[in-house]
C-alpha cells in the first residue's frame, strides 16, 4: 500500500525547543539541536520522530525504538536506553500532546477542502455578514442575517440557519447544521454535528400526543469542541448552554434546556435528558444516561455505562445503575460476585451428593 500521510510535516522543532515547550528536562546524549518533525509509537518510529513511554509493559519496544527522542516520566528513566535522548516530563501524555499540537497544528480542527474565501459553489444570503478571512466551502449554505467572525471555516455542505452568530477562528465541520444558535470563538464542530433542532417535548391531550413548542436557543461558549454526529437541542423556554472549554465526544445527545458548565468532559454515547445541569469540571464516561432535571455538582465524576436518576454532589465519584458512590458500587459488585461463586460451589456439592 502506498504510504500516504494526510498531515504534512513542517520544519519541526529542536529537542531544546520541545523541552522548553513541554516544560520537560532534556536528558541523555548531547543532542539539543536534533530536529523533530514527526510523531510515532515506539515500534513504528524512525529518525526524526518523537515518541513517549509511560508503561513498563512496553519496555522492550522502548529498548528497540528508532525514535530520535522519547518523552518519559522520571520514574521510568531506568528504562531509557543510554544512547537515546529523552525529555523527562511530569505528565508524559500531556507533554506528548503539547508537542503534537506544535508539530501538527492543522490536525487540531476538522480537515476541510482548503481554499480561502467563499466558494462559488456555496450560497451566502446577501444579508449575511462575514468578516475578513472567513472561508466557506462548496455546498455550504449561509442563511439570512448570519454573522461569522474572522478566521472561521464553514465546511462543505454545512448549513447555518438564519440569524445565527458564529465567532472568530471557529471550525464548522462538513455536513453540520447550526440553527437558533450563538457560538463563541475558537469553537470546533466536527462533521455531522446538529445544533439547535427542537427538543423532545410533548404533552398528552384528549386527541393524542401534542407537540410542545421549543423557542429557546443554543449558546456555545468559547473553546468548546463537539464531536462528530453529536446533537445539541435548543431550549424549550430557556437556552441550552455549553460552557467554555468543555469537550464533547462523538455521538452524544444533549437535550433541551441542558446547562453544561466550564471544562467538562463528556464521552461518546452519553445522553443528557432535558433540563439537566452540570457544574464546572464534570466528567461523564461513555454510554451513561442522566435523567431529566438532575443536577451534577462541580467536579463530579460519573463512570461509564451508568444511569443517573437524581442529583450528584460536587466532587462525588459515582457509577452503576442506578449510580451510587463508587465504593458502594464496587462493594455491591464484589458481593454479587461472591454470591455467584457460593452458588456455583453449592450446586457442585449437590451434584456430588446426588452421585453418592
Amino acid at each position: 500500500m502506498t504510504d500516504i500521510s494526510f498531515f504534512a510535516k513542517g520544519q519541526g522543532l529542536t529537542l531544546r525547543e520541545l523541552a522548553e515547550l513541554t516544560g520537560g528536562e532534556l536528558v541523555g546524549p548531547s543532542a539539543a539541536e536534533i530536529r523533530i518533525d514527526g510523531l510515532a509509537p515506539l515500534d513504528e518510529a524512525k529518525a526524526g520522530d518523537l515518541s513517549f513511554f509511560d508503561n513498563a509493559r512496553y519496555a522492550s519496544a522502548l529498548a528497540a525504538t528508532a525514535a530520535s527522542c522519547v518523552i518519559v516520566a522520571k520514574r521510568n528513566l531506568p528504562h531509557l536506553p543510554s544512547h537515546l535522548p529523552g525529555i523527562v516530563a511530569r505528565d508524559p501524555g500531556l507533554a506528548f500532546t503539547l508537542a503534537g499540537q506544535a508539530l501538527y497544528p492543522e490536525a487540531l480542527s476538522p480537515a476541510g477542502l482548503g481554499g480561502a474565501g467563499v466558494s462559488p459553489a456555496a450560497h451566502v444570503d446577501p444579508s449575511a455578514r462575514l468578516e475578513d478571512g472567513v472561508a466557506v466551502e462548496p455546498g455550504a449554505v449561509i442563511g439570512a442575517g448570519v454573522a461569522i467572525g474572522a478566521g472561521t471555516r464553514i465546511g462543505a455542505n454545512a448549513v447555518i440557519g438564519p440569524g445565527c452568530r458564529i465567532g472568530r477562528h471557529c471550525s464548522i465541520g462538513a455536513g453540520s447544521t447550526v440553527q437558533f444558535a450563538l457560538i463563541g470563538n475558537r469553537v470546533v464542530l466536527h462533521p455531522g454535528v446538529r445544533i439547535g433542532q427542537d427538543g423532545f417535548g410533548y404533552a398528552a391531550g384528549p386527541k393524542g400526543i401534542v407537540k410542545t413548542v421549543q423557542i429557546g436557543r443554543v449558546i456555545i461558549q468559547d473553546d468548546v469542541e463537539i464531536g462528530a454526529n453529536t446533537t445539541v437541542d435548543r431550549g424549550g423556554i430557556r437556552d441550552t448552554v455549553i460552557g467554555e472549554s468543555t469537550k464533547i465526544d462523538n455521538q452524544v445527545q444533549i437535550g433541551h434546556n441542558v446547562r453544561i458548565g466550564r471544562s467538562c468532559i463528556i464521552v461518546s454515547q452519553v445522553a443528557l435528558a432535558g433540563s439537566v445541569t452540570l457544574g464546572d469540571g464534570v466528567s461523564i464516561g461513555g454510554q451513561t444516561v442522566v435523567n431529566n432535571h438532575a443536577v451534577i455538582g462541580d467536579g463530579a465524576r460519573i463512570a461509564a455505562i451508568s444511569s443517573v436518576a437524581g442529583d450528584i454532589a460536587p466532587g462525588a465519584k459515582v457509577g452503576g445503575s442506578p449510580a451510587k458512590p463508587v465504593r458502594d458500587w464496587f462493594r455491591e459488585i464484589t458481593w454479587v460476585s461472591e454470591m455467584a461463586k457460593a452458588g456455583r460451589r453449592g450446586n457442585a456439592n449437590e451434584s456430588r451428593d446426588d452421585d453418592a
